[in-house]
């Protein structure tokens, strides 16, 4: 039986969820999971709900939009293998975190393709069978490049594009035409570095905590909405060396369950942070 995700963002209001729960049921369908979040502050309700069964969308649409109140968002996903491509540059850690997963069947997911501005992690994306695309930056001004890289993205119209690791900003144009697709993974350290090597910059400042942010693309640099972070502990034993190897377990956990999170429709986005349900 076909099993579809319900989501639902609108301003609070009483009785939401047994009104909502009643048409699904008056629909003849079976609701297999839902969770729900209230935002008090903003007055902002946010639903989850896994259905299962046989309907009519159009009808059921419309009679879940004539009792939530006037200004809401509803979307209804069908839970199917979501396309994506991955752009990486020359370090293999995360993407060879998600290839493994993906022949594992832990990710709910179609990798379509690698595309990177290097050609360094061929061989590598070549021995799990997924087509591998160079797109050089040689002599390219960065809009020509990004239109070349969009060209090629768009062969597998994909649904989320994850940065593995891309090392290069990305300009608004790119982030506006691919808005709310691009999902990306960065360091977090405290205090922060930035530039050349935060590796080093952390070791020389006896940094006692190393994470990662896996966060949506947005056109302020790595502070779009925060999907999941997690952290690891290091201590003065630590060498920069050691430092950045415990940085890069970290990410490839952050940002393969960011995109699980994703793949499973449970990401709900408003004021530049998340809801995950």
């Amino acid at each position: 039986m076909e099993k579809f995700t319900l989501l639902i963002e609108t301003t609070d209001a009483k009785g939401l969820v047994y009104n909502v729960s009643k048409v699904l049921f008056e629909h003849g369908l079976n609701i297999d999971k839902n969770s729900e979040y209230v935002d008090s502050e903003e007055n902002k309700f946010f639903m989850r709900t896994v259905i299962s069964g046989e309907f009519n969308e159009a009808k059921l649409l419309k009679d879940i939009k004539g009792l939530l109140p006037q200004n809401h968002i509803i979307k209804l996903k069908p839970q199917t293998c979501k396309d994506i491509v991955l752009l990486v540059t020359k370090e293999s850690h995360v993407l060879g975190d998600i290839l493994i997963r993906y022949v594992s069947g832990e990710l709910n997911a179609n990798i379509k393709a690698v595309v990177s501005n290097h050609d360094h992690l061929r061989t590598l994306v070549e021995k799990f069978d997924i087509p591998y695309h160079f797109v050089d930056t040689k002599d390219l001004a960065r809009e020509e490049h990004e239109q070349k890289l969009i060209n090629q993205i768009d062969v597998y119209n994909p649904e989320i594009i994850v940065l593995a690791k891309y090392m290069r900003i990305l300009t608004s144009k790119f982030v506006g035409y691919y808005e709310g697709k691009v999902l990306n993974i960065h360091h977090s350290f405290l205090p922060a570095f930035i530039g050349a090597n935060p590796y080093k910059q952390a070791h020389s400042r006896g940094v006692k905590i190393i994470g990662a942010t896996a966060h949506y693309v947005t056109n302020d640099l790595d502070e779009g909405p925060i999907i999941f972070q997690d952290i690891t502990r290091v201590d003065h034993t630590y060498s920069w060396q050691d430092m950045r190897n415990a940085g890069r377990n970290v990410e490839k956990v952050v940002l393969s369950n960011a995109l699980q999170l994703l793949l499973d429709d449970k990401v709900l986005t408003y004021s530049n942070k998340t809801v995950i349900l």
